[in-house]
C-alpha cells in the first residue's frame, strides 16, 4: 500500500504534467491571422508550376495523396462514348475574386486561352451547368489530366490587357511593388478561408538571400533546390521534401539535323547521366532512362542508363560533326547541366551551341523539367506526355500496356530522360501543419502561423 505522502506526490506531479500539456497543445491548434511571408528564386506566375498560381486560380479537378482526381470546381464527372466524352458538372455557388459568378462559359474560354489547338482534347463546350469535352482518341485520364497546372482556370480579361490573373483559388491578388507580391485570404473560398490573412512572395531572390533571410526571421518559406538538400539539413534549416516528382529531361527536335533518328538515338547514348547526379545535383534523387520512376511501375530497370560512346559513333555513321544548338531555363543549375551535356555531346562528335531557353532562336535540344503530379502510373504518365506536347493517349493502365507505350515514345528520342528529382523547401518555426501536394507544392492554404494574433 503506498503511504499518503506518496500519494499526494504522485498527485502532484501528475497535475504539473497536465498543466504543461495544456499550452502545448493549445500551441497545435491552428490560428487564424497573420502573414506568411515566402521568397522564390523564379516568377511565382511563372507556367507550369508558378507558386501565385496554384494559390489564386483552382482547377475543375485535383489530386489526392492517393494519386486518383478528386472534386475542386467540378463536383462530379462522368465518361460517355467509351472515353470519347465527358461531362463535368460545375460546383454551384462558386465566385471569381472579381465577383463574377463561376459558370460553363468562363471555364471553357479560360481552357481555350490556356491551351488553344494543343489541348488533350478536341473540342469544349458549355451546356448550362455542364463543361462537356469531346475528343477523337479516348481520354480515359482527363479528370487526372485537369488538375494539371495548364489548366487552371482564370477569368479571361476582355479587352486582352496584361493583368494579374484573377480566379477562385483561396488567395487573390492585392498588390506587387519591388518584385514582392502580396495576396490576400480569399474570405468567400469555396474551400474555406485559409488561415493566414495573407502572404508576401518575394520572387528573383537568390537561394543564399533566401536561406539568410529564413535563418534570421525575415522569412518563412524559401526554396531548397535539390542538389543542396544536404547542405540546408547540415545548416539545421527545417526541410520539407517530395518524393522524387520532377524529371530533368531534354526534349529534341525532328528537323533539321536531328530529322535523322539516328542522331536522336546518339544523343541519348552520349549524355553522362551519372555525372549529372553526382557533380551537378549531388546525388539526389535517381537516375533514370524512363519516364516514370521506379516505384510507380517495378520496369524502369528495362530502360538502361549507361552511357555507351561507342555505340552513340556507331550510329552517327560517317558524319561530319553536327552542329546543334541546347537551350536551358536561365537558373545556375539548369545552366550547369545544360553545359555538362554539351561537353558529353561533343564528345561524340556534336557541336553544340548553348542558348538561353525562350529566344526566338529554334533550339534542337531543350532541357526541361516536368512534374509528376499524381502517384498513379496511367495519369501520371499520360499527363507527362500532354506536358512534353506529345499527341498521345494511354489508354492501358496494366505494367505492360504502360511499358508499350513507353517504349514506343522512347524508341523516337525526342524526349530523353535524365533524372528525377526531389522538390523540397525550408520552412520556418512559426509555421504549423504544412505539408507538399503529391507534386511537391507547398499547400499554403493548410498552413497557419503559431504567433497569429
Amino acid at each position: 500500500m503506498l503511504r499518503p505522502t506518496a500519494i499526494s506526490c504522485r498527485a502532484f506531479i501528475v497535475a504539473l504534467a497536465v498543466l504543461f500539456a495544456l499550452p502545448a497543445t493549445a500551441r497545435t491548434r491552428p490560428h487564424y491571422g497573420g502573414t506568411l511571408r515566402v521568397e522564390v528564386e523564379g516568377d511565382p506566375w511563372q507556367r507550369p508550376g508558378g507558386l501565385a498560381r496554384t494559390l489564386v486560380l483552382d482547377g475543375l479537378t485535383s489530386i489526392g495523396p492517393d494519386g486518383a482526381a478528386l472534386p475542386a470546381l467540378a463536383v462530379e464527372w462522368k465518361a460517355e462514348n467509351d472515353n470519347h466524352r465527358w461531362q463535368f458538372r460545375l460546383r454551384a455557388g462558386v465566385h471569381f475574386h472579381d465577383g463574377t459568378p463561376l459558370n460553363s462559359a468562363n471555364v471553357v474560354a479560360s481552357l481555350t486561352a490556356a491551351c488553344g489547338a494543343r489541348c488533350p482534347w478536341t473540342a469544349v463546350h458549355a451546356v448550362g451547368p455542364l463543361v462537356i469535352f469531346t475528343s477523337d482518341a479516348p481520354l480515359p485520364t482527363l479528370p487526372e489530366l485537369l488538375a494539371d497546372d495548364a489548366y487552371r482556370i482564370a477569368m479571361e480579361n476582355s479587352d486582352g490587357a496584361p493583368s494579374a490573373p484573377v480566379g477562385t483559388g483561396a488567395f487573390q491578388f492585392a498588390s506587387l511593388s519591388n518584385d514582392v507580391l502580396t495576396l490576400t485570404a480569399n474570405e468567400s473560398c469555396w474551400q474555406g478561408r485559409p488561415f493566414v490573412d495573407s502572404i508576401e512572395l518575394r520572387a528573383r531572390r537568390s537561394v543564399r538571400d533566401q536561406w539568410l533571410n529564413l535563418t534570421v526571421g525575415r522569412a518563412d518559406l524559401v526554396e531548397v533546390p535539390a542538389e543542396q538538400i544536404r547542405q540546408a539539413q547540415a545548416q539545421r534549416l527545417n526541410v520539407l521534401a517530395s518524393a522524387p516528382v520532377s524529371l530533368l529531361a531534354l526534349t529534341v527536335s525532328d528537323s533539321a539535323a536531328l530529322a535523322n533518328q539516328n542522331l536522336r538515338a546518339a544523343i541519348a547514348l552520349a549524355v553522362d547521366r551519372s555525372a549529372l547526379s553526382n557533380v551537378i545535383f549531388q546525388k539526389q534523387g535517381e537516375i533514370t532512362a524512363s519516364l516514370l520512376p521506379a516505384q510507380l511501375t517495378g520496369y524502369a530497370f528495362l530502360f538502361p542508363a549507361e552511357r555507351d560512346l561507342n555505340r552513340a559513333h556507331e550510329l552517327r555513321g560517317g558524319a561530319g560533326a553536327v552542329a546543334i544548338t541546347l537551350a536551358a531555363d536561365p537558373s545556375s543549375i539548369m545552366q550547369l547541366a545544360a553545359q555538362r551535356i554539351a561537353l558529353n555531346l561533343r564528345d561524340s562528335g556534336f557541336t553544340v551551341q548553348n542558348i538561353p531557353s525562350g529566344v526566338p532562336q529554334h533550339a534542337d535540344l531543350t532541357l526541361l523539367t516536368f512534374t509528376l503530379n499524381s502517384t498513379q502510373s496511367q495519369p501520371a504518365l499520360d499527363a507527362l506526355l500532354h506536358q512534353a506536347g506529345l499527341a498521345a493517349s494511354v489508354l492501358d493502365s496494366s505494367p505492360a500496356g504502360l511499358y508499350k507505350i513507353e517504349r514506343e515514345i522512347l524508341d523516337t528520342h525526342m524526349i530523353i530522360p535524365l533524372l528525377y528529382l526531389p522538390r523540397a523547401f525550408a520552412v520556418g518555426g512559426r509555421v504549423r501543419d504544412l505539408r507538399l501536394s503529391a507534386g511537391g507544392t507547398p499547400l499554403l492554404a493548410n498552413a497557419s502561423l503559431e504567433d497569429a494574433p
